[in-house]
């Protein structure tokens, strides 16, 4: 490289002005690394710095002790450490920064000045005495706390020459009282030097800083033209211009990144080569009038990106540079690097959208919904008005996914995407959070009855069916309404009143709309304590079991008992099943719960007198598990309760499942002797199929049946002579659930009934009252 290409390398002018942090010059040098290399400096030294101030303040209080109150000393000395602590704190916090502004340096003078002015008290308010020793010794601690700050604070130039020259000063006036001209002019001549010394040191330091930083510029130049050397298709490469902005000495990669001829390209405006065909028409990339005025204002820039068309195709360039200085600081222009990033930024296109819209649907993902709410909530806040944000959760989703598999399950979300983007106008964003929850921004939801319209509309067009690969699915959906910012002031409230509006849906049955209700909040933090408490339930042994006795409908002779869960919580109290039960299914806390209460119930079972059974109810969620099979026979094994004496009572929703899993279970069940009881019938979806498949013991008639004929009801007396029948023609018993009257047993007795439960022969049990009734049954069987 020749001496003229390297000049810009030249050591650097310093200012005064710049090194003392007044102004920002505009030249070639990077201050802010610099300005950081000076605050760096000063806090190295800052404790140095404390233990000088501490030490000096401690023997001017004791040089002065018979010359001023020892109270204005304390004081004193107090103000000093409080000073210096302030001081070596702010200088410990900044040092570590790897750029500082002008401000950084420039505010270093508040500390000069403060600590200066502390330190002119003792020459100035006490050192007027006439007792020469004292004052001599005065004289030498602050020359040497002095000489201590030159040394710790040098640099930072602009706050030790404030504090030299103010503390020099006070020491001068008082010698001057006190010894008069002579002695006061040679404190004065050593202060002169120390703020030179300082000056110095200050500026030798920005000097190998600067030094430094152009070294580090020469490498890359040195590296890129190395680079430039080979030849190799990807390198970068330099461009240069001169004072007027026209290209000079192109190399041949330059030219062929513009597309010119290498000899041509010289003398041509460097914009005028990068704009291309566009310079004419004048319909310039923003990132070529940033270039325009880096180049006008003569300032080094870099990571500039900007497009360029060349042989008819757009690339973009990547380009940096700084502006080049002869010795006498004449401006020569610019030289700079440039690499083609045309394929970096396509990838990182491609990245982006990955990362911002999802890839099974192409509608924007939770990331991008997220950010298009924050913007449409800070647009109603701006403007005074109100947008919304929809949650919308498919209904049965799950089931398509289990049983025709996820192939199919993709392909339906597709289709919902679909759907749901026809119904979206240009006030409206619709996105995709994951799994089969979809999203709407509203932006402006001033119209509330437009609002819930668009709502109805999306349960509408999902609730039709799907034809997919010659299966014809039928899903809905729930969707939940939160508006802003009366249901939520930050996008996290938002989503969330939205999530516990649409929970509101779910929990209606689905295929509906709700908007947010300050109450569902209530309950959902009621909701949330009770989770956490439940979950420490049985750690904390707050569940304890009672047995309701199940009688012989026609002797009321006792048969048995259904074991029930209760909760009692040490603040909250008893806790109703009603409430607690629903919430283990939805936490997946009914498994392990299911499975104390089994084995606590075949424990107690065990020990009762007699053949009295025990029913215990079981959770879908627990017989889907092949496992619970396992636990059923170690809970057999463990008590020593007899099979024949267990009774599992399952419900009819656990046959909901389009699968065989709970079949073979309670099939593998049934296969350990242990008894089957269908409960609740008639409530849910009922069907006569999976009468036919397992081999149930005992069909259980819900006692809203009971209620009803009781009353004379006509179609719930045909219901349970129908289940009657149905059971006796199967080999089954049936049990009369909620009887708690005579009325109700005599009536259920003559409709055929086998078995009761209810108030009427008994409420559930604590534990020892079961045993002792348990008890009393078999004396009475051994009597009879």
């Amino acid at each position: 490289m020749s001496t003229e290409n390297t000049s810009q390398f030249a050591k650097p002018h310093i200012d005064a002005r710049a090194l003392l942090g007044l102004y920002d010059p505009a030249d070639t040098t990077d201050w802010a690394p610099i300005r950081a290399a000076q605050v760096h400096a000063g806090g190295q030294l800052a404790l140095f710095l404390l233990a000088a101030n501490v030490i000096g303040a401690a023997m001017v209080t004791l040089i002065l002790q018979r010359s001023a109150p020892l109270w204005a000393l304390a004081c004193w000395g107090a103000v000093v450490a409080a000073i210096s602590v302030a001081i070596t704190f702010r200088r410990l916090a900044a040092k570590q920064r790897g750029a500082a502004t002008l401000a950084a340096v420039r505010d270093t003078v508040i500390e000069g000045i403060a600590l200066a002015t502390i330190w002119s008290v003792p020459p100035l308010a006490f050192g007027f005495n006439p007792d020469v020793g004292t004052a001599l010794g005065l004289w030498i601690v602050l020359s040497v706390l002095m000489t201590a700050s030159a040394v710790a604070m040098a640099a930072l130039p602009l706050a030790t020459l404030s504090f030299l020259g103010i503390l020099g000063l006070a020491i001068s006036v008082m010698v001057l009282r006190i010894a008069g001209p002579v002695l006061a002019a040679s404190v004065a001549l050593f202060t002169t030097l120390l703020m030179i010394g300082c000056f110095t040191r200050a500026r030798s330091l920005v000097l190998i800083r600067s030094g430094e930083i152009a070294l580090a510029e020469r490498d890359e130049t040195v590296s890129l033209l190395l680079r430039e050397a080979k030849q190799d298709e990807s390198a970068d490469w330099l461009w240069e211009t001169d004072a007027a902005r026209r290209v000079v000495r192109a190399s041949p990669r330059f030219a062929l990144s513009v597309g010119l001829d290498p000899v041509g390209v010289n003398g041509k405006s460097l914009l005028e080569v990068l704009a291309g065909k566009t310079w004419d028409s004048g319909s310039f990339a923003p990132a070529l009038r940033t270039l325009a005025e880096n180049l006008k204002g003569r300032t080094a820039f870099r990571g500039l990106v900007l497009p360029v068309n060349v042989a008819e195709q757009e690339r973009w360039y990547e380009i940096a540079a700084n502006p080049r200085y002869d010795d006498h600081g004449a401006f020569l222009g610019f030289r700079g690097v440039g690499a083609d990033v045309t394929e970096q930024r396509a990838s990182a296109d491609k990245i982006n959208r990955m990362a911002r819209f999802d890839t099974l649907t192409g509608l924007p993902n939770r990331l991008h919904v997220n950010e298009a709410l924050s913007h449409a909530m800070a647009d109603a806040e701006k403007w005074g008005s109100r947008c919304a944000f929809m949650m919308i959760d498919l209904d049965r989703f799950k089931a398509v996914n289990d049983t025709l598999g996820h192939p199919i399950g993709d392909r339906l979300l597709s289709r919902v995407a679909e759907r749901l983007t026809t119904l979206m106008g240009a006030n409206e964003v619709i996105g995709r959070l994951g799994g089969d929850e979809f999203a709407v921004v509203v932006r402006d939801a001033s119209d509330t009855q437009r609002l819930e319209t668009l709502a109805q509309t999306i349960v509408d067009a999902l609730a039709r069916p799907y034809d997919i690969d010659h299966h014809t699915l039928y899903t809905g959906a729930s969707v939940g309404v939160a508006t802003g910012p009366r249901d939520g002031r930050t996008t996290e409230m938002l989503i969330r009143s939205a999530d516990l509006a649409l929970y509101r849906s779910k929990d209606a049955g689905g295929g509906k709309f709700h908007h947010y209700e300050p109450q569902l909040h209530v309950a959902a933090e009621e909701r949330r304590v009770l989770e956490q408490a439940l979950r420490k339930a049985l750690t904390n042994d707050e569940l304890h079991l009672t047995y309701q006795p199940v009688v012989d409908a026609g002797s009321g002779r006792l048969t048995g008992f259904e074991a029930l869960v209760r909760w009692t919580h040490p603040e909250l109290g008893p806790i109703s099943p009603v409430k607690f039960i629903p919430l283990a299914e939805d936490a997946r806390l009914i498994a392990p719960i299911g499975e104390w209460v089994l084995r606590s119930a075949c424990a107690e079972a065990a020990k009762w007198p007699g053949d009295a059974r025990v029913a215990v109810n079981v959770s879908p969620e627990q017989l889907h598990n092949p496992g619970f099979v396992a636990v059923v026979a170690s809970a057999l094994a463990n008590s020593g309760l007899p099979a024949r004496r267990l009774e599992l009572e399952v419900t009819e929703s656990v046959f909901m499942r389009d699968d065989t899993g709970a079949v073979k279970v309670l099939e593998r069940i049934l296969d350990l002797g242990v008894r089957l009881s269908l409960d609740d019938f008639g409530t849910g979806y009922s069907s006569l199929g999976y009468l036919s498949r397992t081999r149930f013991s005992t069909i259980k008639i819900d006692r809203s049946f009971v209620i009803s004929a009781s009353k004379k009801v006509p179609e719930a007396i045909a219901i349970i002579r129908a289940v009657v029948a149905l059971a006796q023609s199967l080999g089954m018993a049936t049990t009369a659930e909620g009887v708690e009257t005579e009325d109700e047993h005599l009536m259920v007795q003559e409709l055929g009934c086998t078995k009761v439960q209810g108030y009427y022969f008994g409420r559930p049990l604590p534990v020892e009252e079961a045993r002792v009734l348990a008890a009393r049954a078999a004396q009475n069987r051994e009597a009879a």
